[in-house]
């Protein structure tokens, strides 16, 4: 029986494995020695497979070992400076002296208590009269004004006219010519002209002064807001200091007056009104001041020191 031999190269497979190092696909390439062949074949399959299944397990165990990034904060904090770490600045007497800058002693003083509020700049009107504001229609109240006017000037003129008419009547009945009841009803007709004349002159003086007139009042009214609760700790019947709202302007008292009573049920304050100089005409109606109540409870002792002396710094701390 005849045999042919076959040597095919050596299989990559086979390198470094438990197999001889002259292991052949094929040993005997024939019919009859075909076992030989299958059991090599079979022999090298495994550390294939092994090696397949080896780096997958190898990647996955090397993503899982990454560590997750931690959370961003949702605050960032930094320090301030301390005001020990802050610039100190030394200038020259010459710059001293071109700021305006000069040094006063600190000494103890007594001051009252005064709580900041705001108001408004009212025209007061006659006694008994609503105060002329902001809020006022001038076009319907200068309407009323002449209206009340043009009857004021007929009652005075009926009060005229009865008043010749009494004068008459007496200077009868004394030359003996009339008669005492002639007298009598003329001088019932003076009484009832001359109280129309009065109630009609009391009606133009509740509508205030002529609306042309309104900015040439020598003294004018502050209306001032305050809450029902704040009244009792409030010094009643004091003067208080007004200034223009937003302004270092100087400071003008105003004395209290008596007004009409007025409030706001919404707001739930109620209105105080104190009269204020304006013969230079700085103030104009409906202008917002700010205005300085002095609170109850007296004077109290502490450091005085000059009010352009304390500084605000961004924080609302103050230096002096």
């Amino acid at each position: 029986m005849s045999a042919a031999f076959y040597q095919p190269p050596r299989c990559h497979f086979c390198i470094g494995s438990h197999l001889p190092r002259s292991c052949n696909i094929g040993k005997l390439y024939s019919s009859a020695n075909a076992a030989p062949m299958e059991a090599l074949y079979a022999a090298g399959m495994p550390n294939r497979f092994a090696l397949v299944a080896f780096v997958p397990i190898v990647l996955l165990t090397a993503c899982g070992s990454e560590p997750a990034s931690p959370p961003k904060p949702p605050v960032h904090s930094e320090a301030i400076a301390h005001e020990t770490e802050l610039v100190r600045l030394k200038l020259t007497p010459e710059a001293q002296k071109r700021l305006g800058i000069v040094t006063e002693r600190i000494g103890t003083g007594t001051a009252s208590a005064m709580r900041m509020t705001s108001g408004e700049i009212v025209i007061p009107a006659g006694v008994g009269g609503a105060p002329i504001n902001s809020a006022s229609n001038l076009q319907q109240l200068g309407a009323q004004q002449v209206s009340a006017e043009g009857e004021l000037a007929r009652a005075r003129a009926q009060l005229a006219l009865a008043r010749v008419a009494y004068d008459r009547a007496s200077a009868l009945v004394d030359a003996e010519a009339g008669s005492i009841r002639a007298r009598d009803e003329a001088k019932a007709a003076l009484g009832a002209a001359k109280a129309a004349a009065d109630a009609a002159a009391a009606q133009r003086r509740l509508l205030g002064p002529a609306v042309a007139s309104i900015g040439n009042q020598r003294y004018v009214w502050v209306r001032v807001p305050v809450f029902g609760s704040d009244l009792a700790g409030l010094q009643q019947g004091q003067s208080v200091l007004v200034s223009p709202l937003g302004q270092d302007g100087a400071k003008r008292s105003a004395r209290p007056v008596d007004a009409p009573p007025s409030a706001n049920a919404v707001a739930g304050t109620v209105d105080l009104y104190f009269a204020l100089d304006n013969r230079d005409r700085a103030y104009r109606v409906g202008q917002r001041v700010s205005v300085a109540l002095p609170l109850a409870g007296g004077r109290s002792e502490g450091l005085s020191v000059p009010t352009s002396a304390i500084l605000h710094d961004i924080y609302g701390g103050e230096w002096v």
